[in-house]
């Protein structure tokens, strides 16, 4: 390997051990700094690869672990997302995986509830609650379940 692409990817190694890239970000940035040399981008991204810099298993797992945790997305929301950067359906599965269910659940019951006070005195606000949620990621029937809930709780609240 030449000079210069020895400096390249010292440079990358240094990024990726700062923070968790996939193949596809890792790619565009060899890319970039290559200056479009398709070989010597992918000889770079070769040898992240190889010497374990660059996983998109690993990826994949830390970004549906902080979506879910500290964005509150669903798993379909994180399934599409995962599936643009070009991660396998494998990868993605056992990112899912990884995801604490139930602290995702009590993360959307929170989201909902607070999305419900603000929709107070809307005459359509359960299906914009269902929307919202829906949004996020989160399957039809859990989201239902869950308005159901919060609906008739706050109607009882009201009497």
């Amino acid at each position: 390997m030449e000079e210069k692409l020895k400096k390249i990817l010292v440079r990358l190694q240094a990024q990726c051990v700062k923070r968790e890239y996939c193949v596809q970000d890792i790619r565009k940035k060899a890319m970039d700094k290559c200056e479009g040399d398709v070989q010597a981008a992918e000889e770079i991204v070769a040898s992240l690869v190889a010497e374990r810099f660059v996983s998109d298993l690993r990826y994949a797992c830390a970004y549906a672990r902080e979506k879910s945790a500290i964005s509150g997305w669903g798993p379909a929301k994180i399934r599409y997302a995962l599936s643009a950067k070009h991660i396998s359906r494998s990868d993605i599965d056992a990112a899912l995986e990884e995801i604490d269910t139930e602290r995702s659940d009590a993360r959307l019951v929170k989201l909902m509830e607070h999305k419900w006070k603000s929709l107070e005195g809307d005459p359509q606000a359960k299906l914009k609650l269902l929307k919202y949620a829906l949004s996020r990621g989160y399957g039809y029937d859990q989201v239902k379940d869950i308005a159901d809930r919060i609906t008739s709780q706050s109607a009882s609240d009201d009497i």
